[in-house]
């Protein structure tokens, strides 16, 4: 079979609903961009972000489109590697990687910066679903083990930095994937006890943390003062926002073109945009679980269960500090968000969950056999 003959049938085997839900993200993301790079970038180019952000939309979509063709296989393999680099690139970016606001978690390199925490979660979520999966099946190794090990390596990583954000993320959505694998009560107890046990732990041994907590429950400093800045963004844009390219409060908003850009949407395009967005991401969500439910392979159905939970949980922390209703991560808004690892990262993900989710003969359980199953 001929490339483009191959790579038309995998185009007609993608998930319509879903590559137009994320197609219609990442739309909205490079009109934020326009909205909200002139605030952060310098008089003489007032849209070197934006350009920058074309750059990086488009390399995504080359990602996404390429790894929405790999088989099963593939998406393993491919997991398996970007496991391995990015764990490998936590471990250097603790040695020469550059501090920013306190925190190292960047390596940079010439005009560009990579995140390793943003490749290492599609790719945990993916070799954790294949563990399970194959511990299920009964191979020999233990897969819940062994994806604990690489939780605790990540994690002690992670917290080194730090970074209790995505820490707490992927933290989460491993529980997550417990659960839906068939963890029983007594076990997602125990957990949830020992969540909040490194919760309690972290606020009162990590200063970074208890600051940050303490500036959220307080109302004044640090990060706190970039939310009340937000909250009066979002404010001002009413119910129809004043207009694109009209705001005013995203030229003294620190982050408008990052981790606070659904307050540019906000104050630009009201509350009307912000509960597009919102919808958007819930119908991500609903749309990659209904799929992942009908999924015959274990493996491909937990994966992309689990990737469902990464991009839902992500939105919902960045929504939750831009609306003052959780202490800031630093954490990006899927798509929307300035941020060329972050981009990548996220086209590679929503990558690996169109070829997860693909129409394959024989992939889906029948619909009947779906609502039986469902009924019992």
């Amino acid at each position: 079979m001929s490339l483009t003959r191959r790579y038309s049938r995998v185009l007609r085997e993608l998930d319509t609903p879903l590559l137009v839900i994320i197609l219609f993200l990442l739309g909205m993301g490079l009109m934020l961009a326009f909205a909200a790079s002139p605030a952060v970038s310098s008089v003489d180019d007032p849209f070197f972000y934006l350009r920058r952000q074309v750059m990086f939309m488009a390399a995504g979509v080359v990602i996404l489109m390429v790894t929405a063709a790999f088989s099963l296989t593939g998406v393993r393999r491919m997991s398996g590697l970007a496991l391995v680099g990015s764990l490998i690139l936590l471990v250097v970016v603790l040695a020469v990687g550059q501090s920013i606001n306190g925190s190292t978690r960047w390596l940079h390199l010439p005009g560009f910066s990579v995140q390793p925490s943003e490749i290492f979660k599609p790719a945990f979520i993916v070799i954790t679903a294949w563990l399970f999966s194959e511990e299920d099946r009964g191979a020999p190794a233990p897969g819940r083990i062994l994806a604990l090990a690489i939780y605790a390596l990540a994690a002690l990583l992670l917290t080194q930095q730090p970074d209790i954000g995505q820490t707490a993320l992927i933290t989460f959505i491993f529980a997550g994937m417990l659960w839906i694998s068939g963890l029983s009560w007594r076990w997602t107890f125990g957990l949830g006890a020992g969540i909040a046990a490194g919760a309690a732990a972290a606020f009162h041994f990590v200063p970074y943390i208890r600051t940050r907590v303490a500036e959220f429950l307080s109302g004044g400093g640090g990060a706190r003062n970039q939310t009340d800045i937000a909250l009066d963004a979002i404010g001002s844009g009413g119910l129809w926002g004043v207009g694109p390219g009209e705001g005013r409060i995203k030229h003294v908003l620190p982050e408008a073109h990052n981790d606070y850009i659904f307050a540019v949407a906000g104050e630009e395009f009201g509350t009307f945009a912000m509960l597009l967005i919102i919808a958007l991401y819930a119908l991500l969500f609903l749309r990659a679980w209904t799929l992942a439910m009908g999924l015959n392979d274990p493996f491909a159905r937990l994966a992309t269960a689990g990737l469902a939970l990464l991009f839902a949980l992500q939105a919902l922390v960045n929504i939750a500090v831009n609306l003052d209703l959780a202490p800031s991560t630093g954490m990006t808004l899927p798509f929307l968000s300035y941020g060329g690892s972050s981009m990548l990262a996220l086209a590679f993900s929503a990558g690996l969950m169109l070829a997860l989710t693909r129409h394959r003969p024989g992939a889906y359980q029948p619909v009947r056999q779906r609502l039986a199953g469902a009924a019992a």
